[in-house]
């Protein structure tokens, strides 16, 4: 028998069966089908880096003479020399944050003295020559607000340890350790816009870290064994070597 002998005798088979043979089979393609459109559309919102291509060649180069015109008197597009926007400085500062954080950034800081002051296009450009001058590839789309305010600035093998000198938020239980004050059951370093207490540090899950304070600078005696929020500047990748302490605050009477 052919292949379309094949074909027929098969349909054949299939008609001489319920009904609810069919309707199983049609629910079973549904299923799958809607499956996949979740799993898609779950996967793209968030999901999307630097190394994804947010921007493009020819705005980057309008970015380029953008900056040479009002930006380059305080800054440089190179990682050494006055105000670098690129290397460890740009890392420090942005590395798990989003170009949109960035955008931002750029819009109330560019030019010193005078943020806003640009149009919002030119903005849009600056912000694109500054993601290529980090050696952040070019993609097909241009850069604008709407496309990059959930767009991760990762290192290409994903987020990794926050860097060193990045301002962050540590919760856990005060303790000591010799002559250090250190932070047990102590969560992952949150990165952050500013100093002191989150709103949700109260109820924040602990995590099972060690934290070394470095540089405290009031007294935390009345603090011992409680739960505590601590803001400052990593000291090494993920505060490996502790954290510079700006601000410690009391969030709980005891810290199980």
């Amino acid at each position: 028998m052919g292949p379309m002998g094949n074909v027929r005798w098969t349909s054949a088979i299939w008609r001489q069966r319920s009904p609810g043979a069919w309707l199983l089979l049609l629910t079973i393609v549904l299923l799958l089908t809607a499956a996949a459109r979740v799993l898609l559309k779950a996967q793209a919102p968030g999901a999307r880096t630097v190394w994804d291509g947010v921007y493009t060649d020819a705005q980057a180069a309008r970015g380029a003479s953008a900056f040479s015109q009002s930006c380059s008197n305080c800054h440089t597009l190179a990682s050494q020399g006055k105000g670098p926007l690129t290397g460890e400085k740009f890392s420090e500062a942005f590395t798990q944050r989003t170009v949109g954080d960035l955008l931002t950034y750029v819009k109330t800081n560019m030019p010193n003295g005078n943020g806003g002051s640009l149009p919002a296009s030119t903005y849009n450009d600056l912000v694109a020559v500054i993601l290529k001058s980090n050696g952040f590839p070019a993609g097909t789309d241009e850069l604008a607000p709407e496309t990059v305010a959930g767009v991760q600035i990762n290192p290409k093998d994903g987020p990794g340890a926050l860097p060193n000198n990045a301002l962050v938020r540590i919760i856990g239980c005060l303790a000591r350790n010799g002559d250090d004050w250190v932070l047990t059951r102590a969560t992952a370093p949150e990165r952050v816009e500013r100093i002191g207490v989150g709103a949700a540090d109260g109820s924040r899950a602990l995590g099972d870290r060690t934290t070394t304070l470095k540089f405290v600078l009031t007294r935390l005696d009345s603090f011992l064994g409680q739960r505590v929020s601590v803001t400052g500047l990593l000291m090494g990748a993920g505060g490996e070597n502790g954290i510079n302490v700006s601000t410690v605050n009391r969030i709980g009477d005891t810290c199980p």
